[in-house]
C-alpha cells in the first residue's frame, strides 16, 4: 500500500488549550479519521502554544552571561538570554545564531522560534515532549481503541544544505530507528554502523506537507508507514547521540 500523507487544517489558538481536544475537533472539521497503525504527526509549536510556552521579550531581564553572548554573536541581549536558559549546551556561533544543543537536539538558538508569534514574542520547544507524546497516544487509544504512532516535529537546518527539513523532537509508540548492522547491501556486503532514522525520516515527510508559513495545518497523518509501532515507553536517548561522539562535532572540532 502507498504511503500518504494528510495534513489537517487547524484553529490558531492564542491561549493554553488542550492538544487531545483540539485534535478530536480538527479530525471531525477535516472530515478525517485515525486508522490502526496511522502515525500522527503534531508541530512542537502548536503544542509549545498549548503549553503557554510564549515569552514576552520585553519582560525578559538580561544578565551578566546573555549580554556577553549578545556582544560575542551579534544578538539582541533578550534573545541572547533565553538562549542560555533553554540550553543545554552551547558549542559556538556565527553573527546572529549560536549552536546549541537543547533537549538533545542541536539547534541554531535553542529553537527559539519568533516566526508564527506576535511580534515582540517568541516561542519556545515544549516542556516534557515525551511525556506529552506519550499521553496523546494513551487518549487516542483510550478514545478510539486503536495503536498509533505520534512525533512531534520541529523544521532544522542540516549542515551545509539550503532550507530547512523536519526533526523528531519526541515521539511515542513507534521505533525510532531502524538497527540495519549485519544486514547485506546490494552487493552482500554487510552494514556495520548504519541505524535508519525512522522518526526523523516521516517527521521530515510530514513537515514538507504542513508547511513552514501560514498553512495553519499543525497536525498531520502519515498512513501506510511499515513503521514498527510499540506500547513500550521510547526514551530520548534512544534518538540521540552525545556531541563527543557527533562526526560533526568531533570533525569540526579537530580541522586539519
Amino acid at each position: 500500500m502507498q504511503l500518504t500523507v494528510l495534513p489537517l487544517l487547524a484553529e490558531r489558538k492564542q491561549e493554553t488549550f488542550d492538544v487531545f481536544e483540539t485534535l478530536l475537533e480538527t479530525l471531525e472539521k477535516n472530515n478525517a479519521k485515525l486508522q490502526e497503525g496511522d502515525v500522527l504527526v503534531i508541530s512542537t509549536k502548536y503544542i509549545s502554544n498549548s503549553q503557554g510556552r510564549i515569552v514576552d521579550l520585553s519582560k525578559i531581564k538580561t544578565s551578566e552571561q546573555g549580554l556577553e553572548i549578545a556582544k560575542k554573536y551579534q544578538l539582541k541581549p533578550k534573545i541572547a538570554e533565553i538562549i542560555i536558559r533553554e540550553s543545554d549546551k552551547i558549542f559556538g556561533g556565527i553573527g546572529g545564531f549560536v549552536i546549541t544543543s537543547a533537549n538533545n537536539i542541536m539547534a541554531p538558538n535553542a529553537g527559539i522560534d519568533k516566526s508564527n508569534a506576535k511580534k515582540g514574542k517568541a516561542i519556545l520547544y515544549p516542556q516534557n515532549p515525551y511525556l506529552i507524546s506519550e499521553q496523546i497516544r494513551r487518549k487516542i487509544f483510550l478514545k478510539m481503541s486503536i495503536h498509533v504512532g505520534v512525533i512531534l516535529v520541529d523544521s532544522r537546518l542540516m549542515p551545509a544544505r539550503i532550507g530547512t527539513s523536519g526533526v523528531a523532537v519526541a515521539c511515542a509508540g513507534i521505533e525510532p530507528v531502524l538497527d540495519m548492522r549485519a544486514k547485506k547491501d546490494l552487493d552482500g556486503n554487510p552494514l556495520k554502523v548504519t541505524f535508519q532514522a525512522v522518526v526523523d525520516n516521516i517527521a521530515t515527510i510530514a513537515n514538507y506537507k504542513m508547511g513552514e508559513g501560514g498553512e495553519s495545518k499543525p497536525f498531520a497523518i502519515v498512513r501506510n508507514s511499515e513503521a514498527k509501532l510499540t506500547d513500550r515507553k521510547i526514551s530520548p536517548s534512544e534518538m540521540a547521540i552525545s556531541p563527543d561522539q557527533c562526526v560533526y562535532v568531533r570533525g569540526l572540532s579537530n580541522p586539519p
